[in-house]
């Protein structure tokens, strides 16, 4: 036996050693790195055109919401004007059938309003709120203080926010006429 074969048979190592692959170039190492880097750069390009292509979406999405967001409450409205345009058809409207056909008009005009969110706002006798109520006047009343006491014009909610504030009058303190 040769001084080589007892030191390869006698140290554990030598297999463990034996089994390791030789280490790569500085070729082959440079052409794995560029290898890698290519396949990186083809996974970025590809995550950055997913990422344009929903923000392309998004955009869609948001301009057709704007465009499209009152199309349930067109199509209630469509049937408040058909409504309309078959009283005007009349060629001989009675006061009575003019009357019921603008109460069956307004019906529907409330159940559309009702479907869309869309509240009255009705404050007579309430405190008055700046948010929602416009004062126009204020008289000399039997109420408290800003209190409502008429209603010129309702006002109305979209979703709790208001669309126009009710246009009323309210009650100032009397003056002492002591």
């Amino acid at each position: 036996m040769s001084g080589d074969e007892i030191n390869s048979q006698g140290d554990p190592n030598a297999e463990a050693m034996a089994a390791e692959p030789a280490p790569l170039t500085l070729e082959q190492q440079l052409e794995a790195a560029q290898a890698k880097a290519t396949e990186n750069y083809d996974l970025f390009l590809r995550a950055k055109a997913d990422m344009d292509n929903a923000a392309k979406r998004a955009i869609t999405d948001v301009s057709n919401a704007r465009k499209f967001a009152v199309e349930n409450f067109a199509n209630e409205l469509v049937a408040v004007k058909d409504s309309l345009e078959a009283a005007l058809a009349h060629k001989a409207p009675t006061v009575q059938t003019l009357h019921s056909g603008v109460e069956l008009t307004l019906k529907q005009l409330n159940a559309a309003f009702e479907k869309s969110r869309v509240a009255e706002i009705n404050p007579l006798g309430e405190k008055f709120d700046p948010h929602k109520h416009q004062a126009i006047a204020a008289i000399e009343a039997d109420a408290p203080a800003n209190t409502v006491v008429s209603v010129l014009q309702k006002g109305y909610l979209l979703n709790e926010r208001v669309l126009r504030p009710a246009m009323v009058t309210v009650a100032k303190a009397k003056a002492d006429t002591a």
